[in-house]
């Protein structure tokens, strides 16, 4: 098979299912990223999205028998995933019983004009800030409204295979979703500086007291990573700025940076990877 028409995944689910161990490694290789970035945006904490990244693969492999094929095999993954997250144990950010309330209070605390820095330094503190109050607003809704904003919204999964996703009716998942989007966008237009310019909170009136307070540090930042982009903030700020308001949260969300883990699940799973021939299918 040559490099340009590369082995379809589910193609490689069928060969790891008759035993074939690379073809099982291929697999995890190619669906880890997507398992760790859903498992980020609902835990927030990228150690505990690698945690249960882990945990999901876990479950993919030791029941890759069960996976039929009456949806794609990207889909069945979800499935399996958002079953762990729904019911996993609480993050770091879930373990402060966030509300958006109390969310609201705290980007007003602190707020000032901050200190002369150089301009990548301050890209990467703005991101930092941006990208972390984001996702800290998908913490506020309860698992099965952010599962449904996620899947819907962030993922652009259709109602059909969102409902496969988290095994309820398509009806329940509109709900689900209408109600998720309904409560971030008032949070937004009540609090957010980039969505309402007209709002208190701006992430550079934010930097000085995110990093006084120990909640942002410059040298472990878990979200703003890349330094090719100085002026990544200011161009999302300025094309959301065009956008209709129903349009800018959803805008807001899909300007993240697509986050990837350092870890190597494979090597992490290497050990079920390896189990005998057989043992997978049987499940």
């Amino acid at each position: 098979m040559n490099s340009q028409n590369p082995i379809s995944l589910e193609e490689l689910v069928t060969r790891a299912q008759h035993g074939d161990r690379a073809a099982l490694g291929r697999v995890v290789e190619r669906i880890q990223q997507k398992l760790y970035q859903l498992a980020l945006r609902m835990l927030w904490h990228a150690e505990d999205a690698r945690d249960a990244t882990q945990e999901i693969l876990v479950r993919i492999i030791t029941h890759l028998g069960s996976f039929r094929g009456e949806s794609s095999f990207m889909t069945w993954a979800y499935r399996v995933a958002a079953n762990h997250l729904a019911s996993a144990r609480k993050s770091r950010l879930e373990e402060q019983n966030y509300t958006f309330q109390r969310f609201g209070e705290e980007l007003a605390e602190g707020l000032a004009e901050p200190q002369a820095r150089p301009e990548i330094e301050e890209s990467l503190l703005l991101e930092e800030i941006r990208i972390g109050c984001t996702l800290g607003m998908l913490v506020c809704l309860d698992r099965p409204h952010r599962l449904a904003y996620i899947v819907g919204d962030i993922l652009e999964l259709d109602q059909y295979e969102a409902s496969v996703v988290l095994e309820v009716k398509p009806a329940t998942f509109r709900k689900r979703l209408s109600r998720a989007r309904a409560d971030l966008v008032a949070f937004t237009r009540a609090h957010c500086g980039i969505v309402n310019p007209g709002n208190m909170c701006r992430c550079r009136k934010r930097i000085d007291h995110a990093l006084q307070s120990g909640r942002v540090k410059p040298q472990n930042l878990r979200f703003a990573q890349d330094l090719n982009s100085p002026h990544q903030f200011d161009d999302v700020v300025a094309e959301i700025a065009k956008l209709e308001e129903s349009r800018q949260l959803v805008a807001l969300y899909r300007a993240q940076p697509e986050f990837r883990s350092s870890d190597n699940f494979v090597q992490s799973v290497q050990g079920l990877i390896d189990m005998p021939a057989g043992t997978l299918e049987s499940e």
